[in-house]
């Protein structure tokens, strides 16, 4: 049986964590903006509100730019690949993954819930089906714009490589989120937690934290054969 009380502290907690590594990225990017990848300065602010004390470490260790000149900055980053070790690559292609699809499931939770949409009678039903669609089109767009906001001279053959890329990875990472918001649904709780509540957002990320699992091997697989970036 859980505690509801101690759950709803641990779950203030761990939001409360989630905002402070935000707003300590955000800042740290104002000064270090992310210059090749401009879409990582979306990625890591992210990262770090669902996954607390991780989230802030890899973006420190992995993620924060180096600040090479200029000039420099485009040899320096390939250099930076070339010396990062391969699990390391594949942790922040994770988390480009993930966060396009945590922003999905961010905007379309609340969407089903307060709209009251059901498929076949069922909720849950209705928030996998919203929540993925959403996640996929913020997933292949994350993905398009993975190296840069610029103008691209082939956009149709672009849009169809990001979504060879993104698409196992995202299903992956769902399997995983999916899967704990079943058990949040129907084993955890007798009636599950709304988005008015501290509880339902902790459930949402640990939820995330899970998807970051079952993609990471997704996009392991992905990056060694080449249909992604290495990160």
């Amino acid at each position: 049986m859980i505690c509801l009380d101690r759950l709803e502290m641990v779950s203030w907690i761990a939001i409360l964590i989630g905002g402070m590594q935000v707003i300590a990225i955000l800042i740290d990017l104002s000064r270090h903006p992310q210059r090749m990848m401009p879409i990582m300065n979306i990625v890591w602010p992210l990262t770090g509100l669902y996954f607390p004390i991780i989230g802030i470490a890899a973006y420190y260790k992995l993620g924060r730019d180096t600040g090479a000149p200029h000039e420099h900055m485009e040899h320096e980053d390939m250099h930076h690949h070339r010396d990062k070790p391969f699990w390391q690559s594949v942790f922040v292609s994770t988390t480009h993954c993930s966060s396009g699809c945590s922003l999905g499931d961010m905007i379309g939770a609340p969407i089903v819930f307060f709209t009251g949409f059901t498929i076949a009678g069922s909720m849950l039903l209705a928030e996998y089906a919203v929540e993925f669609v959403i996640a996929y089109v913020l997933g292949i767009a994350f993905q398009y714009y993975g190296m840069g906001f610029k103008k691209h001279s082939q956009p149709a053959k672009r849009i169809k490589n990001a979504i060879k890329a993104d698409t196992l990875s995202l299903i992956a990472f769902e399997i995983g989120m999916f899967g704990w918001m079943a058990l949040a649904h129907l084993v955890f709780f007798t009636e599950a937690p709304g988005p008015g509540t501290a509880t339902f957002w902790f459930m949402m990320q640990l939820a995330m934290m899970l998807g970051f699992l079952t993609s990471y091997p997704a996009n392991w697989l992905l990056v060694k054969k080449g249909m992604k970036h290495a990160m």
